[in-house]
C-alpha cells in the first residue's frame, strides 16, 4: 500500500475564503445583474404582447402571406418589416414610399 501521510515538503495552497459563496449558495450568477428577456418591468405584459404578436403573424392566409413576402422582397424589406408596417400604420408600402422604406432599413443597423 502507499504512504497516506501528507507530503510535508510542499506547502499547501492558500484558500481565499472571502470569495467563497455562503452556505446554501448554488454558485450561479448573481440575480441582481441579470436582466430577463422581458426587461425590468412586469412579466405579464411581455407574454401578452408576445402572444398577440405571434397571433398577428400566424392569422394570415397562405396566399396573402406569399403575396406580401413577394412585395416586401421587391421593396428590399423583410416580410416581418413589411407586415409590421401594415399592422402598426395600416399602410401598404409602395415603391414611391422611398423615405419610409429608408427609415425602416436604417432601423436594422441599430
Amino acid at each position: 500500500m502507499g504512504d497516506l501521510r501528507i507530503n510535508r515538503r510542499r506547502p499547501l495552497p492558500k484558500l481565499d475564503l472571502r470569495a467563497a459563496p455562503g452556505m446554501g449558495h448554488n454558485g450561479g450568477p448573481p440575480l441582481d445583474e441579470h436582466i430577463p428577456e422581458w426587461g425590468v418591468g412586469g412579466i405579464r405584459t411581455y407574454f401578452d404582447w408576445r402572444t398577440a404578436s405571434e397571433a398577428a403573424f400566424k392569422a394570415l392566409p397562405v396566399e396573402t402571406a406569399i403575396r406580401r413576402a413577394k412585395k416586401a422582397e421587391a421593396l428590399g424589406l423583410t416580410f416581418r418589416e413589411y407586415q409590421l408596417e401594415i399592422l402598426e400604420r395600416s399602410r401598404f408600402l409602395q415603391a414611391e414610399d422611398v423615405e419610409r422604406i429608408a427609415e425602416i432599413k436604417a432601423k436594422r443597423r441599430r
